[in-house]
């Protein structure tokens, strides 16, 4: 296999986007009706995607009539055995090696963290699976970890939560010296940036305990998007102000300071189950667009604004993302894109 491996950023050209339909569990939910909510939600951003890129769904034999009811011919089906459907976390991530071909780097997936609710004995085998489908090396990695849990810039700078990799029941013992070490073998990561925690309802029971992608992401080397909670009443202000003290206190692995970009969370600081952790951040970029999240909320206008200044040339998507939300995540907790190889020259 050829030398180092770097994981491009989000914005680099892409083969496809890989995703998982959602199958008995906690994100199908109770209910017929709470059933059929989700596979219109995942189905959506499917077809949203579609627009930009061919889509690949990884689907449980169980679910395949279902899946076929839903989904287009647009979208690709593959049948594997699932737990969950998050596939930004139990997928791989794709690298490129040194010739510029394509790899896919297997994490240990244990449920966040060996969450009791969580079941993971198939979600655990579906980086493997989906290396194999999309016909490239697989790097494997003895560290826990998901992809939702870090951002990168391309250039060899990540963003990182003391929750996610150093939390002691997914990688207990490791410094960060442990961690920065492996993403600088499998992900090219030369630089890493340690946010203190994520958002509140994603540090409680069903969450991930700090996900980053929720937090800030990268538009383009130099630039963060962060999560702007500007209303004092929701514990997240203090969250905000927190990563963002945090961000303007780092540089990139160039040594340049960041360039902060607040995107507004949305005005809705309740739902029934308490405090939400609804965030424009968590947008999927892809081929010529942005997929991003929207919650029929007057920030969704604001958020649409921020995103296309930020991504130039790209064409802005909302896709109602409540009912993700609702279930534990976003538009970017439920893809994996995998880019194209880099030619010559």
């Amino acid at each position: 296999m050829s030398g180092a491996l770097r994981m491009p950023a989000e914005t680099a050209p892409q083969d496809r986007v890989w995703m998982a339909f959602p199958t008995s569990g906690y994100s199908l939910g109770d209910t017929a009706e709470e059933a059929e909510e989700a596979r219109a939600t995942w189905s959506a951003v499917a077809h949203a995607v579609a627009d930009f890129a061919p889509v690949t769904m990884i689907v449980d034999p169980d679910d395949v009539r279902d899946a076929r009811r839903w989904l287009s011919v647009a979208v690709e089906i593959v049948e594997a055995p699932l737990d969950d459907a998050w596939m930004r976390d139990i997928g791989p991530t794709f690298v490129h090696r040194e010739d510029g071909t394509v790899a896919a780097v297997d994490w240990v997936f244990n449920g966040w963290g060996q969450q009791e609710w969580a079941h993971w004995d198939h979600d655990a085998r579906i980086a493997a699976e989906v290396a194999r489908e999309a016909g490239v090396p697989r790097i494997g990695s003895l560290m826990v970890n998901e992809g939702g849990g870090f951002h990168v810039d391309g250039l060899g700078t990540v963003l990182v939560t003391e929750t996610v990799q150093r939390d002691p029941q997914r990688n207990a013992g490791w410094s960060r010296a442990d961690v920065e070490a492996e993403l600088a073998r499998t992900i090219g990561a030369e630089h890493a940036v340690w946010l203190p925690r994520g958002l509140t309802r994603d540090s409680e029971r069903y969450g991930t305990r700090g996900h980053v992608d929720i937090v800030a992401t990268f538009p383009s080397p130099g630039r963060v998007l962060v999560h702007d909670q500007r209303d004092a009443s929701h514990p997240d202000h203090a969250v905000s102000d927190e990563i963002r003290t945090t961000l303007a206190e780092a540089v990139d692995v160039r040594g340049e300071s960041l360039e902060l970009v607040p995107l507004p969370a949305p005005s809705t600081l309740r739902d029934d189950e308490g405090w939400v952790d609804w965030s424009y951040v968590n947008h999927l970029v892809v081929n010529g667009g942005v997929v991003a999240c929207a919650f029929d909320d007057p920030h969704d206008a604001e958020a649409a604004a921020v995103l296309r200044e930020a991504y130039p040339g790209r064409d802005v998507v909302g896709v109602d993302a409540r009912p993700l939300f609702a279930r534990g995540g976003g538009i970017h907790c439920i893809t994996q894109q995998q880019p194209s190889a880099m030619t010559a020259g």
